[in-house]
């Protein structure tokens, strides 16, 4: 048991800047959202580990969405790997989830898989989409290396030409319920307009020194939900002159899938289609994939079975 005198911070994302350095980060923990949207499925030890890390990149790169009913969403591509599909995203605060994958090729895999293991030739996708504008952005890159995070970091180099340096650590709560936190920490250069940002990494010596400081970060601490994310904050740049702190953004599970939504996504069928997809009494089973809640609905009349 946490002894109740603790402090527990759990579910939110906090931004902050260190303006001398022009650089910006985000550390995210998750838990209780993270435990509503692991448990909807009895995901095995390492396919419940890469959605956490998964859920845990959506809080830090969707926290930083200024448009507040924007979404990020993360996909996986695979050739032939033993995760079939990944995805989730990130909208106004509220994560989802999924993975679906080959139960008996993963049982032939090792106890901890690699990348590799998992996904073979894999790519992973970022789309952001703004709301406000309608525009969209997206970047794909290799599932290269260990980790997801890395996947996730290439994608900041490489599409957005931003020096960015991502960590994610794992954990679980005195429960044995799963703890995830992250860190994301950027270089925005000043005054460099018509250069490519990516060279940065040359010219800024500040960058160097915010990364090797965030690299000092344990994937313990980031997960412990006894550490204010404030206090990781200040241990890792409390020698700077000045780090402003952004207000936080509670994190929480968020899945879309409401019996209206259901219906108008059905009501776009011909009737005759609707027949088609129902059973011998008429009803439509429709299964939310995120969140495995079941919706019953009559296909003639569009009627929720209660």
């Amino acid at each position: 048991m946490n002894d109740p005198d603790t402090i527990i911070d759990l579910d939110r994302a906090l931004g902050f800047t260190i303006p001398a350095r022009s650089a910006r980060g985000r550390i995210v923990r998750v838990g209780p959202a993270l435990d509503a949207i692991l448990s909807a499925h009895a995901y095995p030890p390492a396919i419940e580990a890469l959605l956490a890390e998964a859920l845990t990149l959506c809080a830090l790169m969707g926290s930083t969405l200024k448009d507040e009913a924007g979404q990020l969403t993360i996909q996986t591509r695979t050739e032939s790997g033993v995760v079939e599909l990944l995805v989730c995203d990130y909208r106004g605060g509220e994560l989802r989830g999924y993975v679906q994958y080959d139960a008996d090729r993963l049982a032939e895999a090792p106890e901890n898989p690699t990348l590799f293991a998992l996904f073979g030739k894999g790519y992973l996708a970022i789309t952001f989409d703004l709301a406000t504008t309608g525009e969209r952005y997206q970047g794909i890159v290799p599932l290269d290396g260990d980790r997801l995070a890395e996947a996730a970091q290439s994608y900041f180099v490489q599409s957005e030409q931003i020096p960015t340096l991502v960590r994610v650590g794992l954990g679980r709560d005195a429960e044995g319920r799963r703890v995830a936190g992250g860190l994301l920490l950027q270089h925005l250069p000043e005054g460099e307009v018509g250069r490519e940002r990516l060279h940065t990494r040359l010219d800024h010596p500040e960058w160097e020194h915010v990364a090797a400081l965030g690299n000092t970060m344990g994937a313990d601490e980031l997960a412990d939900p006894a550490l204010p994310l404030e206090t990781l904050v200040w241990r890792l740049f409390n020698e700077e002159s000045e780090v402003r702190v952004l207000g936080a953004t509670p994190l929480s599970r968020g899945c879309r899938c409401t019996p209206e939504h259901i219906m108008g996504v059905l009501a776009k069928f011909p009737i005759e289609d609707r027949r088609e997809m129902a059973d011998e009494a008429g009803v439509i089973a429709v299964d939310c994939a995120f969140c495995s809640t079941k919706f019953p609905v009559l296909a003639e009349d569009l009627t929720p079975v209660r």
